[in-house]
């Protein structure tokens, strides 16, 4: 585990970027694991201001994306498609069929679940995986639970996660109840790892996550076991550690 300290949110978001940048220069057709919300929304900013600059080409990149809402299509202003399109694709060189969403729309959400699982196999497997950290300490849509589910699947949300995202949304009885998630072994078999974390709201859960006990009721907690995972986080975030 490398603990990577950032002063603030706009430092985070800029050494988190690194990261990405120095993974696309190395490995320009690699497959990137993209994550959505608050806490990465700096980090494409930042790859957005690189590509600009001429310092990154996107054409040879390939993306999944962690997640999506089941019931939202890709023009829904809070599908994942559309954050991702308005804040890092349309916005950089990437080829929109090298990227890759789970479909919300899908009549069969179980065999759309199967299909991403395959999908990621097929693109040769996920060479570097940002994540965000739910105050429940879930990752990716993985909610706490009894087990930890290895691969893509339909999770219902959590009280505390329909709650947290409710912001986004006009009221929290319009956040869905359900998405697609990658699971655990999807996310684990990425060759690389970058858990993004601000704020000091989530410092306790980020204690937990790094020095607590492995356990699917701390869905992130399962990062302990990662050869290769890095933690980019804020004063705040690491404010009791």
């Amino acid at each position: 585990m490398n603990i990577i300290r950032a002063r603030d949110f706009e430092d985070m978001s800029m050494k988190a970027a690194d990261i990405v940048s120095a993974q696309v220069k190395r490995k320009p057709d690699s497959l990137l694991g993209l994550a959505t919300g608050g806490s990465v929304l700096g980090l494409y900013a930042n790859l957005t201001k690189d590509y600009e600059n001429g310092n990154l080409d996107f054409s040879g990149i390939k993306t999944v994306n962690l997640d999506e809402y089941i019931g939202l299509d890709g023009v829904h202003d809070q599908s994942y498609r559309y954050y991702m399109d308005n804040n890092l694709f349309n916005h950089v060189n990437i080829k929109k069929e090298n990227t890759h969403v789970p479909n919300g729309m899908s009549r069969d959400p179980g065999i759309e679940c199967e299909r991403y699982t395959n999908l990621i196999e097929k693109l040769g497997g996920i060479d570097l995986q940002l994540l965000g950290l739910g105050l429940n300490g879930h990752i990716g849509f993985n909610e706490p639970g009894i087990v930890f589910i290895k691969d893509t699947h339909v999770v219902e949300l959590d009280e505390s996660t329909i709650k947290a995202n409710a912001r986004f949304f006009a009221e929290e009885a319009r956040v869905p109840g359900k998405a697609i998630t990658m699971g655990i072994k999807n996310i684990m078999n990425a060759k690389k790892i970058v858990l993004c974390v601000s704020g000091k709201q989530k410092a306790g859960i980020l204690k937990t996550v790094l020095f607590g006990d492995v356990t699917p009721l701390v869905p992130g907690s399962i990062l302990q076991f990662h050869p290769d995972f890095t933690v980019v986080a804020d004063e705040e975030a690491l404010s009791v550690i």
